[in-house]
């Protein structure tokens, strides 16, 4: 790939692969560095990929892989309250959105890599399989997990909706 062809594609792909990893780490910084990492890798492997789909599904696996990889690493505590936006800057509802990220940041890292990749990239489940390295057929139970496993998160701290009969 020559200079002008990364250029272009690192402009359309760094920010919401940015937004992937920082939902995936919940650390600004951390997400800084993987994506420097990631595109790093991306440069360096040089892939012979010319469909434009297959890179970006590329560089969300690199992104996946190096988020596990940390989570491996440093063997964090998945119930560290997170600070997604500072107060000032919340939009309306923001405690809704503070509370969210909250139960966001209590999924294992999979969890969170599942449900981002299928409802805010809006991946297929091939997709999402070729993301996170798993079989295609395996990923409709996972999500059910992920989701059900969401569900029982937002039931727990009183953030479902109410349910009327």
């Amino acid at each position: 790939m020559d200079e002008p062809a990364f250029e272009a594609f690192y402009r359309k792909t760094a920010g919401g692969i940015w937004s992937y990893i920082y939902r995936m780490t919940g650390d600004p910084a951390m997400a800084d560095d993987l994506l420097q990492k990631t595109f790093f890798r991306f440069i360096r492997s040089n892939p012979g990929i010319t469909d434009p789909d297959h890179l970006r599904r590329y560089v969300y696996k690199t992104a996946t892989n190096l988020v596990f990889d940390h989570f491996r690493e440093t063997k964090r505590e998945r119930t560290r309250a997170i600070e997604w936006m500072p107060a000032e800057a919340r939009p309306d509802r923001g405690d809704l959105r503070h509370d969210m990220a909250r139960v966001f940041s209590d999924l294992k890292p999979q969890e969170r890599a599942l449900l981002w990749l299928a409802h805010v990239e809006g991946n297929s489940h091939e997709e999402i399989a070729e993301a996170i390295g798993v079989k295609s057929k395996s990923i409709k139970v996972m999500l059910f997990r992920a989701r059900k496993r969401l569900g029982e998160l937002l039931t727990k701290k009183g953030l479902a909706p109410e349910v009327t009969r």
